[in-house]
């Protein structure tokens, strides 16, 4: 049972009410964490003794027993300091925007790779040096030559993998990402190689 304090009349400890909405956040958390890759789990800042229990809740496929998994690794969660689960939501969201992001980029480059390939490919490369006109022109010309030659010849795709590289880098500079941002979203393997498989 809450007490007041005696000279403000404030309670002194949080409501039932506010201790269930608390509650209740903290399983959406657990929820959103065991829906993560071990990638995504990896940059946030999860204490070590939470990550068996997201591990363990992760591999149960039955929804009953998955349920009273989550609520354990809820009860572990309400364990920690507020500011831990305050910075694991922030890192979530930041982790979401830059995905949301990084896909829309990677979207926006296939996009451009097939129109340079393409029938139009002349009026496609006009468009993006007018929409780039810092870019390495005479370089790209010659990988997108480079590419339709790998293709009639029946070559590894080491032209197309290469303009894919060279166009993200073009966007993403032109977005404002750094060098660095560019390169860390990149790990040498992108969804071109999954095409070529195709």
């Amino acid at each position: 049972m809450r007490g007041r304090d005696d000279k403000t009349g404030e309670f002194l400890a949080p409501s039932r009410s506010a201790n269930r909405r608390e509650a209740l956040d903290t399983l959406a958390l657990g929820e959103a964490l065991v829906e993560l890759s071990q990638a995504q789990l990896a940059r946030l800042p999860i204490p070590e003794e939470l990550l068996p229990h997201i591990r363990d809740t992760q591999r149960i496929p039955s929804h009953g027993a998955r349920k009273r998994q989550l609520a354990f690794l809820a009860k572990h969660m309400r364990r920690q300091d507020q500011d831990v689960l305050d910075a694991i939501r922030d890192g979530m969201s930041k982790d979401g925007d830059a995905a949301r992001r990084e896909t829309a980029l990677l979207h926006r480059v296939e996009v451009l790779r097939d129109e340079l390939l393409g029938d139009d490919g002349d009026a496609a490369m006009t468009s993006l040096l007018a929409e780039y006109p810092h870019a390495d022109r005479q370089h790209l010309r010659q990988l997108t030559r480079n590419t339709l030659d790998e293709r009639r010849r029946n070559k590894p795709p080491h032209a197309f993998r290469e303009l894919f590289r060279q166009l993200r880098e073009l966007l993403a500079q032109d977005d404002g990402a750094s060098d660095h941002d560019a390169d860390a979203g990149f790990d040498g393997h992108d969804d071109s190689e999954q095409e070529d498989q195709d």
